[in-house]
């Protein structure tokens, strides 16, 4: 998936792509499902003789907590981060939601993380901490830590994370002059 090899000439890929996945989480989204399912279940069978509302509170909230469970875990699976030439790009899950879009002129600097947790951010997902700033957390492991110039981070997990920190770095680096 990534494309980190170099040209004759040393240079790094026009596109650099990775991808962090998270396996474990395919079965949160299970968990997900068989609420679905069950709330489903409860409005298609419903031979409740206590009332209506009773029912139709437990319906609605094992759909509701059936599609959050299940949509909020499929959205952080797996991350892409893709750096081009202006920016550098994360997407999260199959759909790509949520996505952010740095400009390489907003990075002050990329540091190498040889160990990122969920326990460090407070679990799995898009994550805020004040004193730690900003993540996409997927799993356990690598990942690239973003000082952008506004005095924020923005830390990601990703598989081959110093290939992407080196690719950034050339990047952010001003051409340097060549014999004229």
């Amino acid at each position: 998936m990534r494309d980190d090899s170099r040209g004759e000439d040393g240079a790094h890929p026009e596109v650099w792509t990775g991808r962090a996945t998270n396996r474990i989480q395919w079965l949160l989204a299970l968990v997900g499902a068989a609420c679905l399912a069950l709330g489903i279940e409860l409005a298609v069978a419903s031979g409740w003789s206590s009332g209506v509302a009773p029912l139709v509170m437990s319906v609605v909230g094992c759909i509701a907590a059936g599609l959050l469970v299940l949509f909020g875990t499929l959205a952080f699976v797996h991350v892409a981060l893709k750096v081009d030439q202006e920016s550098l790009e994360v997407r999260c899950g199959h759909i790509g939601l949520p996505r952010r879009r740095i400009p390489l002129a907003h990075v002050a600097g990329a540091e190498f993380a040889p160990l990122v947790t969920p326990c460090q951010w407070g679990g799995w997902g898009y994550r805020w901490r004040p004193e730690k700033g900003t993540a996409v957390v997927v799993r356990r492991g690598e990942g690239v830590v973003l000082r952008l110039w506004d005095g924020h981070t923005f830390t990601i997990t990703v598989d081959d994370a110093e290939s992407a920190v080196r690719v950034i770095r050339a990047r952010l680096r001003p051409p340097v002059p060549g014999p004229a």
